[in-house]
């Protein structure tokens, strides 16, 4: 049996409430890669050595690939608190419009027994061109 109304409308309010829960996010992941300090006597300067671990946060700006560096442990541990948390705002908002999704179906239509009018079927033309014409700006 599937959920009614009332009981999506109740879940998507307690979800609601898990946003608002949210802490500090930003988008990215954390990655790792090796590289070499430049102390003639350091192990990372031997030829088979493996190098230094450097942390950084990779996200996208603009289409763009950007890079941070982190300077101490404790700066790494925050960004991937916040990259966390993005993640988790991620979900929340894929389970929201999920919901959301279900209860525009089962909400009943307005009772109207008329057609559209002459102005409104107007008035829809020039907003269904206006987002034909975003969506063209924004795909280029």
């Amino acid at each position: 049996m599937s959920p009614s109304l009332s009981d999506l409308e109740a879940a998507r309010s307690r979800l609601l409430q898990q946003f608002l829960a949210l802490g500090d996010f930003r988008p990215g992941t954390i990655s790792s890669s090796p590289r070499r300090c430049g102390k003639p006597n350091c192990q990372c300067a031997r030829p088979d050595g493996a190098g230094h671990p450097q942390f950084r946060l990779l996200r996208k700006v603009k289409g763009r690939s950007v890079s941070e560096s982190f300077p101490t442990p404790a700066a790494l541990r925050k960004a991937a608190q916040q990259v966390t948390e993005f993640h988790r705002f991620q979900a929340l908002s894929a389970e929201l419009t999920s919901l959301n999704e279900e209860i525009c179906r089962l909400r009943p239509l307005e009772s109207s027994e008329e057609g559209w009018s002459e102005e409104e079927k107007k008035r829809l033309r020039l907003f269904i061109k206006k987002l034909h014409a975003k969506s063209k700006r924004f795909s280029k």
